[in-house]
């Protein structure tokens, strides 16, 4: 199987924070929350596509909350309003707002908040909760503020709200589920405490991509059910079932 690729174009491309910058797309799509595009741009290099998950999504109009890290995502940066970007999707399995009811929890790190924004946004009738954890700055927060009740931030450096580690200031005790995206080593811990209280908690995994449909296989991790693919089972999984870390 091959993907299929359309072309879109760039309606903003800025530089939120440093590193971070917001694209956004003309498209219409069927999109759940969790879910993720192959991005390509429109040059001989990179040859592989780039799988950046869904910031927002309304109006005919996709947005990318995405990290600059590499030769990919740096060629992306120098995308301009009206140029064109390959794109297709949304691929994966995402959040099943659906059966998430209750008071919740999401606790992120750092870029791991790209994907909550459209996600708190579908949980309707929940009492949100959200937990960001980040190195010195802060991001992503304002746009979020308004679907959460409170928002508890911690900073390594300090400069922001408590002085740690995101996973220092949470316990998922008040919480009927728990929803979490960042760094594998902030996750695992998220995992373990939830385990501890027997709260229900989904992860979205990040991994290297090259297909984006489970066909190379090159995206696995490692689940108590055998391998798995990231792209294709993913990126969501029930944090009971997955090994982080592995």
């Amino acid at each position: 199987m091959q993907l299929s690729y359309k072309s879109c174009k760039v309606v903003e491309n800025i530089n939120v924070f440093e590193d971070i910058y917001k694209l956004k797309v003309e498209g219409d799509y069927d999109i759940k929350p969790g879910q993720f595009f192959m991005l390509k741009c429109l040059t001989e290099e990179p040859i592989l596509p780039r799988p950046i998950s869904v910031h927002d999504f309304e109006d005919g109009y996709v947005s990318f909350l995405y990290q600059k890290k590499g030769r990919g995502t740096n060629i992306m940066t120098k995308l301009d309003v009206n140029d064109e970007i390959k794109l297709t999707g949304p691929l994966g399995n995402g959040f099943h707002t659906d059966n998430i009811k209750g008071k919740i929890a999401v606790v992120v790190g750092g870029i791991g908040i790209a994907p909550m924004l459209y996600t708190v946004k579908n949980l309707k009738g929940c009492d949100i909760d959200l937990y960001a954890g980040y190195k010195d700055e802060i991001y992503g927060i304002d746009e979020i503020k308004n679907y959460v009740s409170n928002i508890y931030v911690a900073t390594e450096s300090g400069k922001y709200g408590y002085k740690g580690y995101v996973t220092d200031i949470f316990s998922p005790f008040e919480y009927n589920a728990v929803l979490c995206c960042g760094p594998e080593v902030m996750m695992e811990k998220v995992v373990k405490v939830c385990r501890n209280y027997a709260t229900p908690v989904f992860v979205s995994m990040e991994k290297h991509m090259a297909c984006g449909i489970g066909a190379c296989l090159g995206c696995t991790c490692e689940t108590k059910d055998g391998n798995k693919r990231v792209c294709k089972d993913g990126p969501v999984f029930y944090g009971r079932d997955v090994f982080i870390g592995a």
